[in-house]
């Protein structure tokens, strides 16, 4: 492995992890030469996964895309690092277990805005407003209403739920 820093090719292992779901491999190398330290990490290929855009073009999924705007709608939220690449890697592990080699750009924001609801209801209008093209404040409304609406028939739900299981 080349050392980012002085580009030689003599370098060692110091310490290999694999993360939770075995799916990567990540390991701490030290450059012989200038003696700096870096990480590499391994994973195996996945096969490409293309998004439909409503132009009906195809382009790669591209999950930096996902999470710059995760993380663009969670900006000055009580919402961590860790709970946005979780909720990424969530995502796309969904979409790559549905072996399905494309999905619809429809499909796909509906299940970011599922997921980002339950997490955090500022950073799931702020998504809405970029993916459904919010064209004035009404727009706003009308999704705020429709969100208040449906966390009250959830909470109608899971009190009928609880009526009959308890």
């Amino acid at each position: 492995m080349r050392c980012p820093y002085c580009q030689t090719e003599d370098t060692r292992v110091i310490e290999t992890r694999t993360s939770e779901e075995q799916a990567t491999i990540r390991r701490r190398r030290e450059c012989q030469d200038c003696r700096r330290r870096f990480t590499t990490y391994e994973r195996h290929e996945e096969p490409q996964l293309f998004v439909i855009k409503k132009d009906g073009r195809r382009e790669p999924f591209d999950r930096a895309k996902l999470l710059h705007g995760l993380t663009k709608a969670s900006e000055k939220r009580p919402i961590s690092r860790e709970a946005i690449d979780e909720l990424c890697y969530d995502i796309e592990r969904t979409l790559r277990d549905a072996l399905k080699d494309e999905v619809r750009t429809s499909f796909l924001g509906d299940m970011v805005l599922r997921r980002l609801r339950d997490i955090d209801e500022v950073a799931y209008i702020r998504f809405a407003s970029v993916y459904r093209e919010f064209k004035d404040l009404r727009s706003y409304v009308e999704e705020t209403e429709r969100m208040v609406a449906q966390s009250r028939q959830e909470r109608i739900d899971e009190e009928q739920r609880s009526l009959f299981d308890g």
